[in-house]
């Protein structure tokens, strides 16, 4: 279903029932429907009410075509200069949807988990409405501070090697060179299983321009760093020892940054979530989750 949000339609899948929320963000360029099974069922089987979006530019949710392509390459100049480059949008305007989703169900509070980028959006809500989250996971996320190990060179080869045309299987054998890269060197997926879920993204939607925004959201937000010191809500970072998109300093920096936060270190995970590496981190999720309840008493709003 669609709902609007923060002034714009965003696709939303709500399982629904009288169990506590838990809101699933996804990452860059990433569908709702890229939270596997492995996941979502557990969750729903004890009993909590799966919520899952769409971010804006993604998806079937709405695309901000009329703000045009970032000059990505300016961008990284900016910041290499200290600087602070302007995106098209931010990566708070995109808590903002989410609160606004939340709104548009009647969720006053909910467990938000968040993976890659969608864990950067999870803490912008944390940080900028406390009250709304119960509970914080970031998976496979990063504080964004300046000095970070950045993506590993065979990834950054794949990327440049994106094509630029619409080519279904040009783009279906980039998307099978990236997950190749970026998932788990110990629990790969084969490529029999990859192609299906790869026609399945894009037949629902693929929307290249629309990264390119998200992604110079998450290059302008250099001062979430700070600002982590500020969230109370109990947290878990989870993070693959093997990820070569988001290195795992980048998660053991921001569980150092947020007080009270639980840091863990993924064997054999990446930056992918097969259903070995979904065996390994999900009894982590269901556990903290119901540490954690949300009966608990909301904190005040800084």
């Amino acid at each position: 279903m669609q709902v609007t949000a923060n002034g714009l339609r965003l696709e939303v899948e709500d399982s629904g029932g009288a169990g506590e929320p838990v809101l699933l963000l996804m990452g860059l360029g990433g569908q709702l429907i890229h939270w596997p099974p492995q996941i979502t069922a557990p969750l729903a089987a004890a009993g909590y009410r799966v919520i899952r979006i769409d971010n804006r530019d993604a998806g079937l949710s709405q695309y901000l075509t009329e703000l045009g392509r970032p000059n990505l390459a300016w961008h990284g100049l900016r910041l290499a200069l200290g600087g602070r480059p302007k995106p098209p949008y931010t990566l708070a305007d995109m808590a903002q949807d989410t609160i606004g989703v939340l709104d548009a169900l009647g969720v006053a509070r909910a467990h938000v988990v968040g993976m890659s980028m969608g864990g950067m959006i999870a803490q912008r809500m944390a940080i900028g409405w406390p009250e709304r989250v119960g509970s914080l996971v970031s998976i496979m996320s990063s504080s964004g501070a300046r000095g970070l190990p950045g993506l590993q060179p065979q990834v950054l080869k794949v990327l440049l090697a994106k094509p630029r045309s619409r080519d279904r299987e040009a783009v279906i054998r980039y998307y099978l060179d990236f997950f190749r890269v970026v998932g788990s060197p110990t629990h790969p997926v084969p490529e029999a299983e990859l192609r299906p879920f790869i026609e399945a993204t894009i037949d629902r939607a693929y929307h290249p321009v629309g990264n390119l925004r998200q992604l110079a959201a998450v290059m302008a937000d250099t001062g979430r760093a700070a600002e982590l010191a500020r969230i109370s809500a109990p947290t878990l970072v989870l993070h693959g020892r093997d990820d070569p998109f988001v290195p795992l300093a980048c998660g053991q920096d921001t569980a150092r940054r947020i007080r009270g936060a639980r840091f863990e270190a993924i064997d054999h995970m990446a930056h992918l979530l097969e259903p070995a590496v979904c065996d390994r981190l999900q009894p982590r999720l269901l556990a903290f989750l119901r540490e954690h309840p949300l009966h608990a008493s909301p904190v005040a709003k800084a």
